[in-house]
């Protein structure tokens, strides 16, 4: 069985990454290098996410639930384009936003065919999950 933790590795941190990709380049005006500077990671890795060939999970891009959390990417891309937050920090809070809203839980229904266990929700949460 898996835990929501390998969920959020394997489908939740990629989609987070393409995201802010798509926010900084195409928004902020930043180049694909200075992205993936502030990333870690390589200049084809962000050529990659704005390509849609990594990071793309259609359970969130589907979902009623995809505004909110678009919204709050483009806060957290803003404030790394300002220089007023890390990367880090926003990943961290993004995803406490895709558990909270409840998107984990989804993602691990559909990846796993099981229930999500209790983790996967935000405190409060859990009561409005339907099976």
């Amino acid at each position: 069985m898996k835990i929501p933790c390998e969920i959020v590795v394997w489908y939740v941190l990629p989609m987070i990454r393409r995201e802010l990709s798509k926010e900084l380049v195409y928004t902020h005006g930043m180049t694909q290098a200075e992205v993936a500077r502030r990333f870690g990671v390589t200049d084809a890795a962000i050529s990659q996410y704005l390509k849609k060939k990594r990071g793309g999970n259609s359970l969130i891009d589907d979902s009623p639930l995809y505004p909110q959390f678009q919204a709050e990417v483009s806060e957290s891309a803003r404030r790394i384009a300002q220089d007023e937050s890390e990367f880090s920090v926003e990943m961290c809070r993004l995803c406490c936003v895709v558990k909270k809203t409840g998107l984990l839980a989804i993602i691990y229904k559909a990846q796993t065919g099981s229930p999500p266990p209790r983790c996967a929700f935000e405190e409060g949460e859990l009561a409005g999950f339907t099976q």
